[in-house]
C-alpha cells in the first residue's frame, strides 16, 4: 500500500512538474512578431477635411437592397465622379477602370516590375436602413453629420470609412512625391452587401493579367477595446472567414381546407425537421485561427487561464466547453446553424401544399456544403421532406500565414496605432469581398485599425452607426504608414 501511494505520489509530482514547465515555457506558436519591419512615417492630413469628405461619401446613397430593383445606380455614378474630384493627385498617379458593372479598380505603378503588387479594398455600397428606425438615429442615417466627435450615417464605419481612409492616405502619398516600389491596387467592390460580383470580377481581371499579391488587405476584424479573455484592448487580424450557404427544407403535402386536417400536415413535419437539424448541432473544435486566438489572450491573461492553455492536453475540454458557451466566441468554433425564413399558406384556414424553411449556415474552416446536406441528412432521418443548397453557397476561405511578410508588415502598422496590445489572430464569421483574392494573394487579410468595444460592434448595419475622428484619424495613419512601408 505505501508502495502504490508513493507511486501515485511521484506521478502527481510529475505531473505537475510538467504543467509547471509548459507554462512557464508557454509562448503561442507560429504568430510571428514584428522585428525587423521599419514602419515609415505617415503623410501629414488634416483629419477635420477628412470628416467633412466622409460625411459627403455617406450623403451618397449607395445602398445595396435585398432586391436589386430597388438600388439607384445613379448613386455609385455620383459617389465615383465626386471621387475623382475629391481625391486629384491621386487620380493622376494611378489608372482606373471600372469591372463587374461598378466596381472600382486602381493600379498605382511600382518602379519594380519583379517584385509582389499588394491590393488593399473597400467597399462602395452599404446595408440599407430598417424601415421604422429613422427616427431613432441622433442624426439623419444619410446626412453625414459631423458631431459630438464623430462622423455620422450609414456606411460611415462599413465601409466608407476603409474607403475614404484609403484614399486619404493614398492622396497624401502621392501629393509627398511617394513613388512606390511595389505596384498598388484598390479594389472597391460595388455590391459586397449584396454577394460581391464585383470583387470576383476583379479578382477575375487581375488573374488573367498574371497578378500575384504579396497581401490583400480588406475590412473584418479591429482593436477591440474590451478583448474576451483579457478585457483589454487586443489586435485582432483576420486571417479567415466563414463560407456561408443556406439550406432550403421543403415539406410537400395535401393542402385543403384548415377544418379537415389530415394526419399527414406539412408544416408539421418541417417543423419536426428544423428543429432536427438544428439540434444535430456542429462540434466545437479548438484549431485553425480560434486556436491561435485563444493561445495569444489567455497566455497574454496569465494566471490560470495560462496554465490551461499551456497545458491543452489536460485543459482543451474545458476550454473548448467555455468557449462553447458563450454565442459570439462559439461561432470561432464551428459552423453555425440559424433558421431564419419560414412559409406556408397564404391564408390561416387553408392547409398549404408546401411548408418551407431557410436555414442560414455559416461554414467554419474544414467543413464543406456537402458537410451540410449529409449532416441535415442524417438529422431528418424518414422525415417527408427534401433538402437543397441555394446557389449563394460558398466554402470557408483558405487560412492566411500568420509568419509571413505580408502579416509582419500589418501588424507592424496596427502595434504603432494600440502600442503594447496582444496581436491575434482571428476568424471572421461574417463575409467580405477580399475571399475573391484568394487566388490572386499569397495572403488575404482582415482588419480595420479603429478601436471599438464589443458593444460598440452593434453598430454596424445598426442604428446611430458613426466612426469617431480619433479612428478616422488612426484609419488614414494606418494605411498610409502600411502602404508606404510595404509598397516603398
Amino acid at each position: 500500500m505505501n508502495r502504490a501511494v508513493k507511486i501515485i505520489g511521484a506521478l502527481l509530482l510529475a505531473g505537475v512538474a510538467v504543467v509547471a514547465v509548459r507554462t512557464a515555457t508557454f509562448a503561442p506558436k507560429g504568430v510571428a512578431d514584428a522585428s525587423g519591419i521599419t514602419l515609415a512615417e505617415a503623410t501629414a492630413f488634416d483629419v477635420d477635411a477628412a470628416a467633412e469628405r466622409l460625411g459627403a461619401a455617406v450623403r451618397f446613397q449607395t445602398v445595396s437592397h435585398q432586391d436589386i430593383a430597388e438600388n439607384k445606380p445613379e448613386e455609385w455614378a455620383k459617389l465615383q465622379s465626386w471621387l475623382i474630384t475629391a481625391y486629384p493627385r491621386f487620380h493622376a498617379a494611378a489608372t482606373r477602370e471600372i469591372v463587374g458593372d461598378r466596381s472600382l479598380m486602381y493600379r498605382w505603378e511600382g518602379s519594380d516590375t519583379a517584385a509582389q503588387p499588394i491590393i488593399v479594398m473597400a467597399h462602395q455600397d452599404v446595408v440599407p436602413v430598417t424601415p421604422g428606425t429613422e427616427q431613432d438615429w441622433k442624426h439623419p442615417p444619410f446626412a453625414g453629420k459631423i458631431a459630438e466627435g464623430a462622423v455620422w450615417g450609414r456606411g460611415s464605419i462599413d465601409d466608407k470609412g476603409s474607403l475614404i481612409g484609403l484614399f486619404e492616405a493614398l492622396e497624401g502619398l502621392a501629393a509627398s512625391g511617394f513613388k512606390p516600389k511595389r505596384t498598388i491596387y484598390l479594389v472597391a467592390g460595388h455590391d459586397e452587401e449584396a454577394g460581391g460580383s464585383g470583387a470576383v470580377a476583379a479578382a477575375e481581371v487581375l488573374a488573367k493579367r498574371g497578378v500575384k499579391a504579396l497581401f490583400t488587405i480588406d475590412e473584418g476584424a479591429a482593436i477591440i477595446t474590451d478583448a474576451p479573455v483579457i478585457n483589454a484592448p487586443a489586435i485582432l487580424i483576420g486571417i479567415a472567414e466563414k463560407g456561408y450557404a443556406t439550406l432550403k427544407v421543403e415539406a410537400p403535402a395535401t393542402g385543403g381546407h384548415s377544418s379537415m386536417p389530415p394526419k399527414e400536415i406539412g408544416t408539421v413535419n418541417l417543423a419536426k425537421a428544423v428543429v432536427a437539424i438544428h439540434q444535430h448541432q456542429f462540434p466545437g473544435k479548438l484549431e485553425g485561427p480560434a486556436q491561435g486566438m485563444i493561445e495569444v489572450l489567455m497566455g497574454r491573461a496569465g494566471g490560470l487561464p495560462k496554465v490551461a492553455v499551456a497545458n491543452r492536453w489536460l485543459f482543451d475540454g474545458m476550454i473548448t466547453r467555455m468557449m462553447m458557451a458563450n454565442p459570439s466566441s462559439a461561432a470561432m468554433l464551428h459552423t453555425t446553424i440559424a433558421p431564419t425564413m419560414l412559409s406556408g399558406s397564404p391564408k390561416e384556414n387553408v392547409l398549404p401544399q408546401t411548408a418551407t424553411a431557410m436555414i442560414n449556415y455559416r461554414l467554419a474552416p474544414g467543413d464543406m456544403p456537402d458537410d451540410i446536406l449529409k449532416r441535415a441528412g442524417e438529422a431528418v432521418g424518414d422525415l417527408p421532406v427534401k433538402l437543397s443548397l441555394n446557389d449563394r453557397t460558398r466554402p470557408p476561405s483558405t487560412v492566411s500565414s500568420t509568419e509571413s511578410e505580408g502579416w509582419k508588415l500589418i501588424r507592424a502598422a496596427a502595434e504603432s496605432e494600440a502600442k503594447g496590445a496582444p496581436v491575434a489572430p482571428y476568424l471572421v464569421v461574417a463575409g467580405t469581398d477580399s475571399r475573391a483574392m484568394s487566388g490572386v494573394s499569397t495572403d488575404v487579410y482582415r482588419f480595420q485599425p479603429i478601436k471599438l468595444k464589443t458593444s460598440e460592434t452593434g453598430m454596424i448595419h445598426g442604428t446611430n452607426e458613426h466612426i469617431s475622428l480619433d479612428n478616422l484619424a488612426r484609419m488614414i495613419r494606418f494605411y498610409s504608414r502600411l502602404i508606404a512601408t510595404a509598397a516603398g
